[in-house]
């Protein structure tokens, strides 16, 4: 029965130390698996941020070159109205709408000249308003003096000459 025991511890003990040897290549297999997927997270944001550097300079340099063939346009039609001759249209009017419009202008100054009035004579009122309020905040934050009370005149004696 001893020989059956020792076997059948050898047998545990072997069982027990495949146990750990499995655990610590689950552990170091883990640990190796944490640090892949790290890495390729690592590399797929350096990847992303160099797409987004590449988009960015792709796009300003459309900017540009958009802008510039813009101006290029620009300069060209100009360009071609010189040598056609365009000039902008000068407005044509009659001497009757000239009058007319002058007339227009005239009362026009006579309103703005009544509301001018009107508007002094409003911020005159508000003024005076203003300077009323600001004298009562004044007159509540002084305190009331009672008056000390006169003091009876005194009776001089007539100078006998």
């Amino acid at each position: 029965m001893s020989d059956e025991k020792s076997v059948m511890t050898k047998i545990g003990d072997a069982v027990g130390a495949a146990k750990d040897k499995a655990q610590e290549l689950g552990a170091s297999l883990a640990k190796k698996a944490g640090s892949v997927i790290a890495d390729t997270k690592r590399e797929a944001g350096k990847a992303t941020d160099a797409v987004a550097k590449k988009a960015r300079a792709a796009k300003a340099t459309m900017k540009r070159k958009a802008k510039a063939a813009a101006g290029e346009a620009d300069k060209a039609m100009r360009k071609v109205k010189r040598a056609v001759g365009v000039k902008p249209a000068t407005p044509k009017r009659k001497a009757g709408a000239a009058k007319k419009a002058a007339g227009r202008k005239t009362t026009g100054v006579k309103a703005a000249a009544k509301r001018g009035g009107a508007k002094v004579k409003s911020a005159a009122k508000r003024g005076a308003a203003k300077v009323k309020r600001a004298v009562k905040k004044v007159a509540k934050k002084a305190p009331a003096r009672k008056r000390a009370a006169k003091k009876p005149a005194k009776k001089r004696a007539a100078k006998k000459i």
